[in-house]
C-alpha cells in the first residue's frame, strides 16, 4: 500500500513538472476557455468618468442605493463624489493623514516608508442614519473615527482601531456593520493569528486558538448578512458567512494543496459560553469551497473575491466567487457559483476531528451531542429553556471547540466553472440581475483584472458568456474595487490611481440587428431602427433579443453593407480590406457567389485578420468579392467589391523605371463613364509634368544632403571639445551589450545603409531593433559622444573613421515575426500612410539592413515583380 501510494506521488509530481515545462498544467476544454466578443479600447469608451486627486490607493467604496453619493476612502483621505458624475467638481473631502511622528515609529518597525507608514482607509461603512464609521491603518497603528454625513467632517476624536482595522494596507480583511455591532476578519496585528471578531456594545466575541486553532492562516477576502430568520418556521437566526483562503489542515489521496478556498458561518445572536468557550463564538463552523475542472481533478484553491447575491428569499441566495491557483507564475482564474442550501448541507454533515495538534484531520464517526454543535438558537431550543449561547451544555460547546471543520465540501453549480480564462487574473467582482425581453432573469457579472481591465459577463444556462472587456486604464494597473449602481445605471471601479466610473450598458455600440442580437447583452435589444436599453423602453413588446442562442430574430431585417469598386491592373497585388468587429466572429470570402478556396501562394490569393489580398491579379480574378462575418453559424455579409482586372498596359522606357518607390495615391476626381479622364492623366503632358516634378524634388533633396554632408565634415576637421566617434558611441550606447559574434560582423562592414521602418514595430521597438539572435542594437549608427579631443600637431588630415559594422546574414526561418506576422501580410501592410501602403526598398544587395531585412524577404515571394499602378481617378482604397 505504502509502495502504491508513492507510486501515485511521484506519477502525479512528474505529470505537473511537464506540464509546467509546457506552459500550463492541461489543455484547456474550448466551452470553458472564453473569450470576449468585443474589445474596447480606453480611448473607445463611452461615458468614462473620472476621479482622481493627490491622493493614491482607492480601495475602499461605499454606495447605498437611495444615496446620491459615492463615498470613497484612499491613503490619507476619505472623498464624497457625486454618484452621477464622479468627475464633478463638487467632490467632499476629509483629510487624515498620519502624523510625522507615527510615520518614523512606522518605519524604525521596519516598514515602507513609501508604501506601508501612512493612514490607508480599510474600513468604510454605514454606522447610523447619521454617521459612517471608519477605520485606517494610520502607520501601524490602526485608528478608527465617526463622520458627519451630513457635514462631512469627523464628529469625534479617532479612537483606537487595533481589533477592528487590521495594521498594513494588504492584509486580508472583511467587515460589516450590522446593527451598530462590527464583524471583522482579519489578521490584526503581525504576531496574532486570523481572528474573527464582533466589537462592543454587544459581547466582544473572538475565534478560538486552543487547544484546536479554528483558523490556519487565514486570508480573509469577502463577508456577508442572509437573514435567514426571514420566514423561517423554526425561529432560526440571522448568519453571517465569511469567506477566505487558508491553510490546508485535509489530506486527500486525489489531491494535495498547501491552502484551500473556505466558507465559515457564525450565529448573529451568538453571545458566547457560560463556562466553556466564554467571550469565544459557539456557532462557529468551517468547510471547504470546491471551484475545479473534475475531468482534470484540478483545483482552484486561492479565493480572490467573492459576490453575494441576494435572491427574493434568504434561500435564494447565491455566491459568486473568483478563484485563483497557487502558482504565482501561472495566470488563470475560474469563477464558480454556490447556492445557499449547498452550504447549509455541509453545515448539517459530518465532522471532522484531529487528535493532536499537526495531525491529520479525518472525519469524525462518534456521537454527537445534542443539541447539534454550531447551531444557532431555535425556536425548539428555546422551548427546552436555552434562549442565549449561554444556556448550551458545556458538552456542546467543548465539542465545538475542538470540531470547527465540517467534511463534506460544497461543491459549485452544474459541479463545474462557470467560466475559465487561462490569461487573466480577475481580481474584483459585482453582480447585478437583468429582466430581458423573454421575460427570464439574467445575471449579469463586472469582473476587474489586474491590469485595469473590465470584462462583462452573463450567466446562460451555467456558462458565462463575456460580451465585452474594456481597457480602463492606459497604463497597467489592478482594479481594487467593483461596485454597481441600478439607480444611476453606473459600474464603479477603483484601482490605485483613481476611481473610473462607466454606464453599465452601451448598447448604441451595435449598429445592426445581427451585431446586437450576437452580443447577447440584456440590456440591448433592437427596435428595429437601432439598438437600445430595455430598461428604458416601456413597451418590450417588439425588441429583437435572443440571450439564450444569440441568433434568431434579425432574419427579415435589412442591414447596411459596404460596397465599393476597384479597378486594377493585371499583375498587381490587390488588398482587400475587412475588419470584423468580434473576436468570435471569423472571416469567409466569396467570389461571384462561389467560395474562394485556398490561401498560400500558388493559389493566387492569401487571407488575413483584416482582408484578403490577391496576389498578381489575372483577368479571370475579376468580379464580385464578398466578405462575410460568420458568428454563431450566422453569415452576414459585411463588405463588397466590384473588382475590375485590366490588361496590361505599355510600360514606360527601362531608362525612366526607378523600381526603388512604389504607392498608390487616392485621387479626389471622380471617374468618368467612359475612362476619358483616367487617359487623360496618363497623357504624355502630364507625364512629362509628373517626372519634372519629381526630379525637381530628388534635386533639392540632393543640394540639402550636399549641405548636410559639407556640415558633418566641416565638424569632423573643426578644433573643438568634442568628437564624432562611432566605436565611443557603441561602446557609450548600453545597447552595446551584444553577443560578440554581432560584434564580430559589424566590424567586417565597409558601408552604412539608411532604411525606414514603419510604426508598426516590425522587428523594432521604441528606437531599438531585434535582430534575429535576440540581441538588440540601436536604430541608428552615428552618436555625437562628448570627450577631450586633442588638436593635431600635423597638417595631415585625421585617420579615417574606423568600419561601420555590417548587417548580420539572415535566414529565411530566423526572419518571421512574433504572433506569426510574417504569414498575415495584410497586417503587416495595413494603413501605413493613410489608405495607401508603401515600400521603401534602398538597395537590392545581399547585405540588407537588419531592420527590415526580413519585411522585405517577406514580401520578395509576392512582390517580386513590381509593375506601377494604376493612378485611378478617386479609388477608395489602394493596390500595392
Amino acid at each position: 500500500m505504502l509502495g502504491a501510494h508513492f507510486m501515485a506521488a511521484m506519477l502525479l509530481l512528474l505529470t505537473s513538472l511537464c506540464a509546467v515545462a509546457n506552459g500550463f498544467p492541461f489543455r484547456t476544454p474550448l466551452d470553458l476557455d472564453v473569450t470576449p466578443r468585443v474589445t474596447v479600447l480606453s480611448s473607445g469608451l463611452e461615458g468614462y468618468r473620472r476621479f482622481e486627486s493627490s491622493a493614491v490607493n482607492y480601495s475602499t467604496m461605499l454606495l447605498e442605493a437611495d444615496s446620491e453619493r459615492l463615498y470613497v476612502g484612499a491613503r490619507g483621505a476619505v472623498f464624497a463624489l457625486n454618484a452621477s458624475d464622479i468627475s464633478a467638481s463638487s467632490a467632499l473631502t476629509i483629510e487624515w493623514e498620519a502624523s510625522t511622528e507615527q510615520k518614523l515609529q512606522c518605519v524604525l518597525k521596519g516598514k515602507d516608508n513609501k508604501t506601508e507608514c501612512f493612514n490607508h482607509i480599510r474600513l468604510l461603512q454605514r454606522f447610523n442614519s447619521t454617521h459612517l464609521y471608519m477605520c485606517g491603518t494610520h502607520a501601524y497603528m490602526p485608528l478608527c473615527a465617526y463622520v458627519d454625513e451630513k457635514r462631512f467632517v469627523m464628529s469625534s476624536q479617532p479612537e483606537e482601531g487595533k481589533d477592528k482595522c487590521p495594521y498594513g494596507p494588504t492584509t486580508g480583511f472583511t467587515a460589516l456593520i450590522i446593527d451598530q455591532q462590527i464583524y471583522t476578519a482579519s489578521r490584526y496585528d503581525f504576531w496574532s493569528f486570523p481572528d474573527i471578531r464582533r466589537n462592543a456594545p454587544s459581547p466582544a466575541l473572538k475565534t478560538e486558538n486552543a487547544p484546536t486553532r479554528w483558523l490556519n492562516e487565514a486570508d480573509f477576502v469577502g463577508s456577508a448578512l442572509v437573514r435567514e430568520s426571514l420566514g423561517s418556521s423554526d425561529g432560526d437566526d440571522d448568519k453571517i458567512y465569511f469567506f477566505f483562503t487558508e491553510k490546508s489542515q485535509e489530506q486527500s489521496t486525489t489531491y494535495s494543496h498547501s491552502r484551500v478556498a473556505r466558507v465559515a458561518r457564525i450565529c448573529k445572536g451568538d453571545r458566547g459560553g457560560h463556562l466553556t468557550l466564554q467571550k469565544r463564538w459557539t456557532s462557529f463552523l468551517k468547510t471547504r469551497l470546491t471551484c475545479s475542472l473534475p475531468e482534470y481533478d484540478f483545483h482552484f484553491n486561492m479565493l480572490r473575491s467573492v459576490f453575494v447575491m441576494h435572491g427574493l428569499a434568504p434561500q435564494d441566495t447565491l455566491f459568486y466567487g473568483i478563484f485563483g491557483l497557487e502558482w504565482k507564475n501561472v495566470k488563470a482564474s475560474a469563477v464558480c457559483r454556490f447556492a445557499l442550501s449547498e452550504v447549509q448541507e455541509a453545515f448539517r454533515g459530518p465532522y471532522m476531528e484531529s487528535q493532536d495538534p499537526g495531525s491529520t484531520w479525518k472525519e469524525y464517526v462518534g456521537k454527537i451531542p445534542e443539541p447539534r454543535p454550531g447551531t444557532c438558537i431555535t425556536g425548539k431550543l428555546r422551548a427546552k429553556g436555552m434562549n442565549v449561547s449561554t444556556s448550551l451544555p458545556d458538552e456542546v460547546l467543548d465539542f465545538v471547540r475542538r470540531h470547527p471543520l465540517m467534511s463534506h465540501q460544497v461543491q459549485p453549480a452544474d459541479r463545474r466553472p462557470l467560466l475559465f480564462r487561462r490569461t487573466t487574473d480577475y481580481t474584483h467582482m459585482a453582480a447585478t440581475v437583468v429582466q430581458g425581453v423573454d421575460e427570464q432573469t439574467y445575471h449579469v457579472l463586472y469582473m476587474g483584472t489586474d491590469e485595469g481591465w473590465l470584462h462583462k459577463a452573463v450567466d446562460i444556462k451555467g456558462q458565462l458568456h463575456i460580451i465585452e472587456e474594456l481597457q480602463l486604464f492606459e497604463e497597467p494597473e489592478p482594479v481594487t474595487n467593483v461596485l454597481l449602481s441600478t439607480e444611476r445605471t453606473s459600474v464603479y471601479v477603483s484601482s490605485p490611481s483613481g476611481v473610473v466610473q462607466l454606464p453599465l450598458s452601451n448598447c448604441e455600440r451595435y449598429t445592426s440587428c445581427y451585431d446586437c442580437i450576437f452580443s447577447r447583452d440584456p440590456h440591448c435589444g433592437w427596435s428595429g431602427a437601432e439598438c437600445v436599453d430595455v430598461v428604458t423602453q416601456s413597451n418590450r413588446s417588439s425588441l429583437i433579443q435572443d440571450i439564450q442562442h444569440g441568433r434568431t430574430g434579425c432574419e427579415n431585417t435589412g442591414y447596411d453593407m459596404v460596397q465599393r469598386s476597384r479597378s486594377v491592373r493585371v499583375g498587381d497585388d490587390v488588398l482587400l480590406q475587412c475588419e470584423l468587429n468580434s473576436n468570435l466572429a471569423t472571416p469567409s470570402w466569396t467570389l461571384n457567389g462561389g467560395e474562394v478556396q485556398g490561401y498560400d501562394l500558388n493559389s493566387g490569393f492569401r487571407t488575413g485578420t483584416d482582408g484578403l489580398l490577391i496576389i498578381e491579379a489575372r483577368q479571370d480574378q475579376s468580379g464580385l468579392y464578398t466578405c462575410h462575418a460568420v458568428e454563431n453559424d450566422i453569415k452576414v455579409a459585411i463588405v463588397t467589391y466590384n473588382v475590375t482586372i485590366s490588361p496590361d498596359l505599355p510600360r514606360p522606357p527601362p531608362g525612366e523605371r526607378t523600381g526603388t518607390f512604389i504607392a498608390t495615391v487616392p485621387s479626389t476626381e471622380h471617374p468618368s463613364s467612359d475612362g476619358a479622364q483616367s487617359l487623360h492623366l496618363l497623357s504624355p503632358k502630364n507625364m512629362e509634368a509628373m517626372y519634372l516634378s519629381l526630379i525637381t524634388v530628388l534635386g533639392g533633396l540632393c543640394v540639402v544632403l550636399t549641405v548636410v554632408l559639407a556640415y558633418v565634415g566641416f565638424c569632423l576637421r573643426a578644433d573643438q571639445r568634442g568628437k564624432y566617434s562611432l566605436r565611443a558611441a557603441a561602446a557609450a550606447h548600453p545597447s552595446s551589450k551584444r553577443s560578440s559574434r554581432c560584434r564580430k560582423q559589424h566590424r567586417n562592414s565597409a558601408h552604412m545603409e539608411l532604411k525606414t521602418v514603419s510604426s508598426h514595430c516590425n522587428g523594432v521597438c521604441n528606437g531599438v531593433s531585434k535582430l534575429h539572435n535576440g540581441d538588440t542594437q540601436d536604430g541608428g549608427f552615428l552618436q555625437i559622444v562628448p570627450g577631450e579631443a586633442q588638436t593635431l600637431a600635423s597638417n595631415d588630415p585625421p585617420p579615417p573613421a574606423p568600419p561601420l559594422p555590417p548587417t548580420p546574414q539572415h535566414t529565411s526561418p530566423e526572419c518571421d515575426f512574433p504572433n506569426g506576422l510574417s504569414a498575415t501580410l495584410p497586417s503587416v501592410l495595413r494603413r501605413m500612410n493613410g489608405n495607401s501602403y508603401v515600400l521603401l526598398r534602398q538597395s537590392d544587395s545581399e547585405n540588407t539592413s537588419p531592420l527590415s531585412h526580413c519585411f522585405s524577404e517577406e514580401l520578395n515571394r509576392i512582390l517580386e515583380k513590381r509593375k506601377h499602378t494604376q493612378l485611378l481617378p478617386r479609388p477608395d482604397e489602394s493596390s500595392v
